[in-house]
């Protein structure tokens, strides 16, 4: 059984909209994540460094979230709710607890769109409530030209190897099974793409694997794909910096310098890499035939 802790909130107001996610509110109903992925950001924070053994449920989210939401509905305050933001919603505590089903059936009751980023095949379970958001939501007005439906759901995938997943993503779902997932809900007619991140230096953005990558969301017909590169952190050996590197030097010994290099100053990439990529990756999109961001959205309703 997960912790359990109690909350005064769980809708977050975010400071901007994120011009790839759109995120008006974010939402975490557990706190922790058990797929620890190991280049998460959430790694080195209160969550600890085995993140799976310290999930923790919010067990008044949903009454609060009503609340919440209600109150932001009777102003009219719409905007695109992401979940989640620091843990997947649907990790397999999920399957026994159904929170998340809960809270889509709160954001369905007060209209709010929604935009679901995972690593997981469980959310065929919610695909009803899911296509009564998508018709139903209320658009905010500051997406009424980006928007036209309730719904985006991103699939996240750092690599298609699932050797290389193993290492990264320990406790994920592998990379296969959320292709099969990613067809099955294409075939639901949601909007639907990846998120692709992060590309793993000389791991996962080779320019064989970038043109595996692409070619198979090509060939899945996605509606779009965003890709960015990885950014590490902290010293200490539970962020994810430490966990980053300690794989790089069990796995890939050869690249173990490179990334001591690449990190030695900064939390991100070198600014020529993350240029390099962007364009490269645009280019793989524009080849593809794939939005690199969440670009108007056609209703098949």
């Amino acid at each position: 059984m997960p912790a359990q802790v109690e909350v005064k909130s769980v809708l977050n107001k975010t400071r901007r909209t994120d011009p790839w996610f759109l995120d008006d509110y974010t939402v975490n109903l557990y706190s922790g994540c058990a797929f620890n992925c190991l280049y998460c950001y959430i790694q080195g924070s209160k969550y600890g460094h085995h993140v799976a053994k310290t999930t923790t449920l919010k067990t008044n989210a949903i009454e609060v979230l009503s609340r919440q939401l209600r109150a932001r509905a009777q102003k009219k305050q719409y905007g695109v709710i992401v979940l989640s933001s620091v843990t997947d919603p649907y990790m397999p505590v999920d399957r026994k607890y159904k929170m998340t089903r809960q809270a889509l059936e709160v954001i369905l009751e007060n209209r709010f769109p929604v935009h679901i980023i995972t690593k997981s095949d469980l959310i065929a379970r919610d695909y009803d409530l899911l296509h009564a958001i998508d018709t139903q939501a209320i658009i905010p007005s500051h997406l009424s030209d980006r928007l036209d439906r309730g719904v985006i759901i991103s699939y996240s995938f750092s690599t298609l190897d699932q050797h290389v997943a193993h290492i990264f993503e320990p406790g994920a779902p592998e990379p296969q099974r959320r292709l099969a997932s990613l067809q099955k809900t294409l075939a639901e007619d949601f909007y639907a793409g990846i998120s692709l991140m992060p590309l793993l230096p000389h791991i996962s953005d080779t320019g064989d694997h970038l043109d595996f990558l692409f070619s198979t969301f090509r060939e899945f017909q996605v509606c779009y794909v965003l890709p960015a590169s990885l950014t590490l952190y902290g010293e200490q050996l539970e962020d994810n910096k430490h966990q980053v590197l300690s794989a790089v030097q069990q796995h890939f010994p050869q690249l173990h310098q490179k990334y001591l290099k690449f990190f030695s100053h900064n939390a991100q990439m070198p600014g020529y890499y993350r240029v390099a990529l962007a364009r490269k990756t645009r280019e793989l999109c524009h080849i593809n035939g794939l939005e690199n961001c969440i670009n108007t959205l056609q209703s098949n309703n």
